[in-house]
């Protein structure tokens, strides 16, 4: 069954562990426009908690729990969004750290799968540079990450009371970037599939 017979799966989360975080209200936004077009599985970034990596803790106990989650649902999936902070010019260590339990799975769930990346931030360039650092591991480990990547600055005022973006034309371009997405993976696991 292709995924234009069963629905493009993708799997949605926030790499923000803050309750009211703004990366947590742009990935609701992704995955509601995203789910025109796809089965979107949003998911809170603590079902993923992992300790530090520690080889020596791979050897002695194996990938952890929030690792294996993560593992499994990426596994099930076509692709995934995620909106990312920017901490201090790159991402952060918590999603840097998970994708290094990950990449000791075997088979690399994360190979072949496609990404979109987010980010909202307070600041003027809405945490893009963060997102070109989250780049490097997903690529590095055979992600296909699209090169649309969704910037939303001065996110402190960029929400409106019901959730959506205040400015119209912020809201149009998420959903069409989004859109967008949603087919490139279609197209991307339908050729998998027939190979």
């Amino acid at each position: 069954m292709s995924p234009s017979e069963r629905g493009v799966r993708l799997l949605a989360f926030a790499a923000s562990l803050r309750a009211d975080s703004w990366n947590r209200r742009l990935i609701a936004l992704a995955a509601s426009a995203a789910g025109a077009g796809a089965e979107v599985e949003l998911v809170e970034f603590h079902a993923f908690d992992v300790p530090l990596f520690d080889g020596d803790l791979l050897s002695a106990s194996g990938i952890p729990a929030g690792a294996q989650e993560f593992a499994r649902l990426i596994s099930a999936a076509d692709g995934m969004l995620v909106a990312s902070p920017e901490y201090n010019f790159s991402l952060p260590g918590t999603l840097k750290n998970l994708i290094d339990w990950v990449s000791r799975a075997r088979p690399v769930p994360l190979r072949g799968k496609t990404a979109m990346l987010l980010s909202a931030s307070t600041g003027q360039v809405g945490g893009i540079r963060g997102l070109w650092q989250l780049r490097i591991p997903l690529e590095g480990l055979g992600m296909i990450v699209s090169p649309d990547m969704y910037t939303l600055p001065w996110a402190d005022k960029a929400f409106a009371d019901d959730g959506t973006l205040k400015e119209p034309e912020r809201q149009t371009r998420l959903e069409g970037m989004v859109a967008g997405f949603v087919t490139l993976t279609g197209k991307l696991s339908s050729r998998a599939l027939e190979s």
